[in-house]
């Protein structure tokens, strides 16, 4: 019997963090490549090789640059606080504890781990009252949140390697030798993630490729008029900004970067955030790459102008005016749901139901296997902060059953590029892997504002050059680095409105700082533009609260225009559209009460067969109350004493008032999931509870403007 042919998969995780030093201080102002070089960069190609799974690992070169730095004793302001001794801690210090060290998924990092959750705990019972909570927490206290907030970032799988679950046991009243011991481990496992990688590569049992240095936006740093090519009317900055000697720049030095660490020639790339366009893959093609990937959605605009009818992005493609250097096109349904989806789901469960889709493509692609593949793309540690034991689970019996497999086999990018053939494309369509343009770096008047900072910086930096044509070449090199810094893509990502969060204001320090290091490091006065803040602050909030007491009818209808006006609500779609989810299945979540009552309603997507799908579940979770089930498969309408609900178009549930708080005012917090059947859909909202304050009968006071 002939040998069943395989259907190829390439899997490429990406793993990037923003370069965080601080030009004057020395130190990194954000501890995210530490913490996540202890949870993913060094236990993800491990995993792989213990399941000889060939996938790729595409690496930013200025991340490596800052776990090089951590090996040689810089250090982050969360590394420092937590090597204070706990008795010496001054008020400062210990807000500046409250109001970073609980910065961890609540549901897999803080709520399994009894003592974490107990201090968390203590300090949400002051509410927004940061200088109780200072005073209120003991010696051994603060000593053992420095211990939490490090220790669960240590991945699962080296706590009984590194002797760590005798810390986890004893679970509180750790000594300062203990956690000294601890922060010193951590420097022991960042000091083994770039030689593991060079042993995996040089034993060829893992892909490697890089970006752009510092990760920018090649294609708007060549030109920022390409923006228009997927949104025709988009606002751009006073100043044009073009050129594309920077963007040679960025890849020529990824390109030595990488030689430099594995003495070979890079082959492949992940063009930051997978930006494309005609100028930049040519420039790619120079620099003697032979493979990049972006998104399938790429794909589609680009044969759209061609006339062509819709692709297969399951091939190579070449573009005729880079020929050389083959292009593939991220599958994004199955990359997202692991990204998205999975993280609620068994890993049983998940895996079965990623293989089900990739045999359905298989049987579509059964007539061309030898020529076909199917690229997995997503951020490589990101995601697994949502999952049980940080994705461990999931990703080996995802490795598993791929290594195990008759019907797919498992090769690098670099490899597919090697064999597969591939197709023409005679235009490339400019932009990213999120909704196909650059929307989420220029057009907003903040993201402009600092493309304009960016211009005149470098524009002074040549002009000095001009003037001073014998400048010391090591300091100007210097000055100029600063500048392809500020280039990169992650501060231009928490500019605008489409990414609110805790930490834009540092991104935006950060970004002014290294413009104002240009000014600084030639002598020159700093532009007072420079002094004032991008971001204008305003937190962005997926929910509004309510404006009036409401007591709608429940029918799952809406029964007329008016009758939740004045509900508060969580826009699902907005929510989901920041994390660039594709999928959204509840559209929102409206949430009102009267004197007696408390009432829920959710809209659905219109294609969304709710009742149909299989063994559905609704589930409200009320913060330390406990779940409320909704079953719609069995029944749509249900009249209990505790909670009513009827579903038609709409879900339209009633709780009574003191059923959930037991006065029947008080502050109440709840999330809302879709299960089919132990398969967790979506979970709303994905990190913090809807939170709302039930006010004393005929107290209720409604601010509104």
């Amino acid at each position: 019997m002939p040998e069943k042919k395989k259907l190829k998969v390439a899997i490429l995780w990406h793993m990037h963090q923003p370069f965080y030093l601080h030009p004057d201080t020395k130190k990194f102002m954000m501890p995210w490549v530490r913490l996540h070089g202890l949870k993913d960069y060094l236990d993800m190609p491990l995993l792989a090789e213990k399941y000889n799974i060939k996938a790729t690992f595409n690496l930013v070169p200025s991340l490596l640059d800052q776990i090089e730095m951590y090996c040689l004793g810089y250090t982050d302001r969360h590394m420092d606080l937590s090597r204070i001794p706990s008795r010496d801690l001054n008020t400062a210090e210990k807000k500046e504890i409250l109001q970073t060290f609980f910065s961890a998924q609540y549901p897999t990092m803080i709520e399994p781990y009894t003592r974490y959750k107990q201090l968390y705990r203590k300090k949400e019972s002051c509410a927004n009252d940061i200088d109780l909570a200072a005073e209120i927490f003991s010696t051994s206290e603060w000593r053992d949140l420095q211990v939490w907030s490090n220790l669960v970032w240590i991945d699962p799988s080296f706590r009984d390697e590194y002797r760590l679950n005798s810390l986890f046991r004893k679970g509180r009243d750790f000594t300062e030798e203990e956690k000294h011991r601890l922060l010193d481990l951590e420097i022991d496992l960042l000091k083994k993630i770039i030689p593991t990688y060079q042993r995996l590569f040089a034993e060829d049992k893992i892909d490697i490729s890089f970006t752009p240095y510092y990760h920018p936006i090649l294609p708007l740093l060549i030109d920022t008029d390409v923006a228009r090519e997927a949104i025709a009317g988009i606002d751009l900055p006073e100043k044009r900004f073009s050129h594309p000697e920077d963007a040679r720049w960025q890849i020529e030095k990824s390109c030595e970067k990488f030689y430099s660490l594995f003495g070979k020639n890079m082959a492949g790339m992940w063009p930051s955030e997978g930006s494309v366009s005609e100028g930049a893959l040519k420039l790619i093609n120079d620099a003697g790459i032979r493979w990049v990937a972006t998104d399938e959605e790429i794909l589609l605009q680009s044969k759209m102008q061609e006339s062509s009818g819709k692709p297969s992005a399951f091939h190579a493609y070449e573009y005729i005016g880079a020929l050389g250097t083959k292009i593939f096109f991220r599958d994004h349904g199955l990359s997202d749901r692991i990204g998205f989806i999975y993280a609620g789901w068994d890993a049983e469960r998940a895996v079965s139901d990623f293989m089900h889709n990739l045999s359905l493509l298989r049987d579509r692609l059964k007539d061309n296997l030898d020529n076909c593949l199917i690229p997995i793309i997503l951020d490589g540690e990101n995601a697994w902060e949502y999952f049980p034991e940080d994705g461990n689970r999931f990703l080996s019996r995802f490795y598993e059953e791929l290594a195990t497999s008759e019907e797919f086999e498992v090769v690098s990018l670099t490899d597919a590029a090697e064999t597969l053939l591939a197709r023409s494309l005679k235009k490339l369509f400019a932009g990213s892997w999120i909704n196909h343009n650059f929307r989420i770096w220029i057009g907003h008047s903040e993201d402009n504002m600092a493309w304009d900072m960016l211009s005149d910086a470098r524009q002074a930096l040549v002009d000095y050059q001009t003037r001073y044509p014998d400048a010391d070449p090591e300091k100007m090199q210097k000055i100029w680095n600063q500048i392809y810094i500020a280039e990169g893509s992650d501060w231009c990502w928490w500019f605008g409105d489409e990414h609110i969060g805790t930490h834009n204001s540092d991104f935006d320090v950060l970004f002014r700082t290294h413009l104002s290091a240009v000014y600084k490091m030639l002598d020159m006065e700093i532009p007072s533009r420079l002094m004032q803040p991008i971001h204008g602050g305003k937190l962005e909030s997926f929910v509004s609260l309510p404006e009036s007491l409401i007591t709608p009818k429940l029918d799952g209808l809406l029964t007329h225009y008016y009758e939740w006006s004045g509900a508060g609500s969580y826009d699902c779609l907005k929510a989901g559209g920041a994390m660039h989810r594709v999928d959204v299945y509840i559209k929102a979540i409206y949430f009102a009460f009267d004197h007696d009552s408390f009432y829920i309603r959710l809209d659905f997507d219109d294609d969304f067969d709710l009742v149909g799908l299989n063994n559905c579940r609704i589930v409200i979770d009320f913060k330390d109350i406990g779940l409320r089930e909704i079953l719609l498969e069995k029944v749509r309408e249900k009249a209990g004493e505790n909670m009513t609900f009827s579903y038609n178009r709409i879900l339209e549930v009633k709780f009574d008032r003191k059923t959930l708080t037991g006065s029947g005012n008080g502050k109440i917090e709840f999330f809302v999931s879709l299960y089919s059947g132990n398969e967790m859909m979506e979970k709303w909202p994905f990190d913090k509870p809807i939170a709302v304050e039930l006010p004393e009968k005929d107290k209720e006071i409604f601010w509104q403007v």
